[in-house]
């Protein structure tokens, strides 16, 4: 009585087969091509996170270097106490003399890539009024571009220290270019013309009344996404108002 049902059933285990080795080869090779695809989306994604992470570095990096020479390169030839034959040689001459140029005032260089400015702003002893010279410490300020850094030089003999990019052989985290055409320093004139080092600087200095600073750096690290290294640029203009004063 109940044969057919045996027979049924028999016939259903029977037909309950597993996979072939092919379609379990063919399930792998989609599950590893899923699994690649992954993979590379998600290095891309951590590689163009890494690369944003070093360009915003370096953008904050090269906007807290232009505040810092904008604010010093803003008080050029500030001298409240309007003295006579203070303006020295930078370390550009023979650091400490008296200026053969005191018509410059505290702008006694002006280039392209550099830039020596003077002020009156403190006695040596901490605290103190102006005195009437510059002779005190970061009265005298130069900035320098070359070999892909910017360096601040202080006073008298103190030296270059690295300010934006390492010095060469040093580690870093970008580095300072110049492409052609773009000049860290530009200068103008009260009616906006500019002033070009070689042409009218630095005979013109006086006649300075704005400067341009531009700032172009590069990480250091080469993005691998675009097989470069990532660039930003950072401007801005000075107005040294104690350098038109009389």
């Amino acid at each position: 009585m109940n044969a057919p049902y045996l027979e049924k059933d028999i016939s259903l285990k029977m037909n309950n087969k597993g996979f072939t080795l092919i379609e379990l080869i063919v399930s792998m090779a989609v599950g590893l091509v899923v699994m690649a695809a992954i993979y590379a989306a998600t290095e891309m994604g951590q590689r163009s996170s890494v690369a944003v992470e070093r360009k915003v570095v370096a953008q904050q990096d090269a906007r807290a270097a232009l505040d810092i020479m904008a604010l010093e390169i803003g008080m050029a030839s500030f001298n409240p106490n309007f003295a006579t034959g203070i303006w020295v040689d930078g370390p550009t001459g023979t650091c400490g003399n008296p200026s053969g140029n005191q018509t410059f005032k505290g702008i006694q260089e002006a280039t392209e890539n550099s830039i020596t400015v003077e002020m009156d702003i403190r006695a040596a002893t901490a605290g103190s009024s102006p005195d009437g010279d510059v002779n005190d410490p970061n009265e005298i300020i130069r900035y320098n571009y070359a070999n892909q850094y910017i360096t601040r030089e202080t006073g008298c003999g103190g030296g270059a220290q690295a300010f934006l990019g390492a010095q060469s052989g040093q580690p870093r985290e970008l580095r300072v270019v110049n492409p052609a055409g773009v000049s860290l320093f530009r200068y103008y004139n009260g009616v906006g013309s500019e002033l070009v080092p070689g042409t009218h600087l630095p005979a013109s200095i006086p006649d300075i009344r704005r400067i341009r600073i531009t700032l172009v750096v590069d990480t250091e690290a080469i993005d691998r996404s675009l097989n470069r290294r990532r660039r930003t640029i950072s401007s801005t203009s000075i107005i040294p108002r104690n350098h038109a004063i009389n």
